[in-house]
């Protein structure tokens, strides 16, 4: 693998460090700013904390924008300027408010950084090592995740503003990134569909000297020919593509796996466990996600994306099952450690790996960045939806229930993956236009 591609891919990926980090960080300082601001729980829950969660579905659905408009390079910049900004103005905020708009802008950052980066990085990555270098992407969302918790327990005992410097640190890693991301090249693909060939043969040459720069651009103006002007993803010959991405979104959430990651001790308790394993299950279920995710990156080349996703399907089947049974048996002590494990493993080694990976590769290139913003709308509105009805549903009809309907989703999965879900592995993404598109 050529060295400038992966720290260009590394540097993109970043975005998913900050994305990681952003998310996760304010679990250390939610508890503290709810007693300053002497808020009640709904106005916390909706205003507080959950601001951020809409900036992202807000920045995930118009993301495609400026993706397309501006470019990829340009897009990743400006997304590093949200999260600074949203890190300094909550870090400095003294009213609830306040606090609730700079979250809600990074939340912006973080949904446009999901079509961003990986459109960027499946648009400069060879074929053949295309899967690991976008997966990237998601490795650094979970080693985010870890180093925020982290960090928040290094932060804990700064005194009476411990929060503030929870919150306002990530501007350090913000701020490195938005320089780096001036150092990486436009997209050349990118480059091309604006008509700008000189420019898009420099940074061909640049990626691959020894790659017949000429060939490699007049394949992707072939594709272009076949192209309307102002087409969108949701007419009739993009409709696979569209499908695919859809199929592959609510799956990843419909898996329940947002319900593990925001009630793991919630769960843990209900199955009979006491609060003492709140903080094992989250260091736990860190590890378990960082190294299943690495594992995932390195083998998504060479079994391929829809290997994974028979792994994952099954490794969800059987775990999710187990946590049913465990509710309905009233299994207690170990077991549910062990089931929950089982699943962050299924999941980071499959859809976690992939879903970012797959949905940067089904889509033409003018209409990347559209159908990155569908896939990953797709998923932050059930991110949203799902988890919020899972406390309620639990006391309804019961976890058990629950976690029966999560495993029956799962099979479902299972059946798009063998009857509709294409091999993308090694392919070049106009070799894949030309598969998946209906002419």
């Amino acid at each position: 693998m050529d060295k400038k591609i992966l720290i260009w891919s590394v540097t993109a990926a970043l975005a998913g460090f900050l994305f990681g980090f952003d998310t996760v960080v304010i679990s250390g300082a939610e508890k503290e700013l709810q007693s300053i601001w002497n808020s009640s729980d709904v106005f916390h829950g909706v205003v507080v904390i959950g601001m951020a969660l809409w900036g992202t579905v807000i920045g995930a659905i118009f993301g495609g924008i400026p993706t397309n408009k501006l470019g990829r390079k340009k897009t990743l910049f400006w997304i590093g300027i949200l999260y600074t900004v949203s890190a300094l103005g909550s870090c400095l905020a003294n009213d609830p408010y306040t606090f609730a708009f700079f979250r809600f802008i990074g939340g912006l950052g973080v949904g446009a950084s999901t079509i961003a980066a990986p459109a960027y990085i499946s648009e400069i990555a060879p074929a053949k090592d295309r899967g690991k270098l976008v997966g990237l992407y998601q490795f650094n969302i979970v080693f985010g995740i870890l180093i925020a918790f982290l960090s928040n327990y290094l932060l804990n005992n700064m005194g009476d503003n411990a929060w503030r410097w929870m919150v306002g640190i990530e501007a350090i890693p913000a701020v490195i990134y938005t320089v780096f991301v001036l150092g990486i090249p436009k997209s050349p693909r990118w480059l091309l569909i604006k008509y700008r060939n000189s420019e898009a043969k420099q940074v061909l040459k640049t990626i691959n000297p020894n790659a017949d720069a000429e060939l490699l651009m007049d394949e992707i103006k072939q594709e272009m020919k076949n192209t309307v002007a102002n087409e969108t993803i949701f007419i009739k010959k993009y409709r696979l593509p569209l499908m695919l991405a859809f199929f592959i979104a609510a799956f990843n959430q419909l898996s329940g796996i947002n319900a593990f990651l925001y009630y793991a001790p919630r769960i843990l308790e209900e199955a009979g466990l006491g609060e003492s394993t709140a903080l094992l299950s989250s260091i736990g279920v860190g590890l378990t996600n960082m190294l299943f995710t690495l594992l995932g990156v390195f083998l998504i080349d060479k079994l391929g994306r829809k290997q994974l996703m028979y792994i994952c399907s099954f490794g969800y089947i059987i775990s999710l099952s187990l946590v049913s049974a465990a509710f309905f048996l009233n299994w207690e002590g170990s077991a549910m450690p062990v089931f929950l494990f089982m699943f962050i493993a299924a999941h980071a080694i499959g859809q976690g790996t992939v879903i970012w990976v797959f949905i940067s590769e089904i889509f033409p290139n003018h209409l990347r960045g559209s159908g990155q913003s569908f896939g990953s709308s797709v998923h932050w509105v059930l991110a949203a939806i799902v988890p919020s009805f899972v406390p309620a549903l639990f006391s309804i009809v019961g976890a058990g229930i629950v976690f029966a309907f999560f495993a029956i989703m799962m099979v479902l999965q299972l059946v798009f993956v063998k009857y509709m879900m294409p091999e993308t592995k090694g392919v070049s993404l106009e070799g894949l236009s030309k598969k998946l598109i209906n002419e």
